[in-house]
């Protein structure tokens, strides 16, 4: 095997993913952006939630909502339900584990909140129940998901928005996750302090 092509077919790869993304995905990132927008100029919250590579990425986004992106700014009110270990364990210990982001978006969410809800696949079935929970709390959701966008696609209503990357590699999705991610934070803080490009 020739490692050096192996490793450049990752590049190429990557490059096309993107390219098909943006040309999917950039209409519904923008109207994610003023959805984000509006919840916290009227006093919401984001919840954030995902597993694995992307409860890492559900952790990153409100790490930069709460702390900053690229510029300074106020705090931005959000929450990554996947980081409390004691929330995490008590919840999947007695109620299972498919209930450790349900129960938190019924604990947490408000009208006019938005969940962020993260699954590479779509069928994630605690990713699953939090956007029916979010629902019944009468909030929006933004799905981040890619092949296809499995069971959360029939879930998902009109106010809500649907990122699925056009993709079936999970870690190309994920790579297209994070930067959809932060090109949400950008257009935030874009309507925030004044579009800087």
């Amino acid at each position: 095997m020739d490692m050096t092509s192996h490793m450049t077919s990752h590049f190429n790869d990557a490059i096309d993913a993107f390219k098909a993304s943006s040309r999917e995905l950039a209409e519904p990132l923008s109207a994610a952006v003023d959805l984000l927008f509006g919840a916290l100029a009227n006093d919401g919250k984001i919840l954030a939630c995902g597993n694995g590579g992307s409860a890492a990425d559900a952790q990153h986004f409100i790490a930069e909502l709460v702390g900053r992106f690229e510029r300074d700014r106020l705090p931005l009110a959000g929450v990554a339900l996947n980081t409390d270990t004691s929330i995490l364990t008590a919840v999947g210990n007695d109620y299972g584990f498919d209930s450790i982001f349900e129960r938190q978006v019924n604990a947490l969410g408000r009208p006019g909140d938005i969940l962020v809800a993260i699954s590479t696949s779509g069928n994630s079935p605690n990713i699953i129940r939090s956007i029916e929970a979010a629902h019944d709390r009468e909030m929006s959701v933004i799905a981040l998901t890619g092949k296809g966008g499995g069971t959360i696609t029939d879930l998902l209503h009109e106010t809500d928005i649907h990122l699925c990357v056009p993709h079936e590699r999970t870690m190309r999705i994920q790579e297209v996750h994070i930067m959809l991610l932060h090109a949400l934070c950008d257009g935030i803080d874009a309507l925030l302090l004044g579009d800087t490009l």
